[in-house]
């Protein structure tokens, strides 16, 4: 089975909203999530949850303290390692950009109302970005 090293960006701002992205592409296609992806070689984790973010949402971002990890199985036998790290944003331009579909702001009410990949909320609320519901 390959491993496949991954990192996402938990991006929220002062009014406790937090950014997602529609996934385009598997795992949890039709899904949102935080902007995130493959590391290329070289790279640190903390620099693809930052250029992920940017390629994703047209967004800089600073990269914080690491939140979670989670591992992804998926159908063609790989699994992501995925290391979620707080992030802030420092400027550009929102728009979905790569292979995001859509992106936007969710207050943590609003995450209820649409389909998030799995236990999203859960890591969330675990890691004090958003109270229980």
């Amino acid at each position: 089975m390959e491993r496949v090293l991954a990192a996402s960006a938990v991006i929220t701002d002062p009014t406790g909203r937090v950014l997602l992205v529609l996934r385009g592409t598997e795992p949890e296609q039709g899904c949102w999530s935080v902007p995130g992806g493959s590391a290329e070689p070289g790279e640190t984790l903390p620099e693809t949850a930052a250029r992920e973010a940017f390629e994703e949402t047209r967004l800089h971002v600073a990269i914080g303290a690491e939140l979670w990890t989670v591992t992804i199985p998926t159908s063609d036998g790989r699994t992501f390692e995925v290391r979620d790290f707080a992030a802030t944003v420092t400027g550009g331009t929102l728009i979905a950009g790569d292979d995001a579909v859509d992106v936007r702001w969710f207050s943590p009410s609003e995450l209820d109302e649409v389909p998030l990949t799995s236990d999203l909320r859960g890591y969330l609320t675990r890691a004090g970005i958003i109270t229980p519901a």
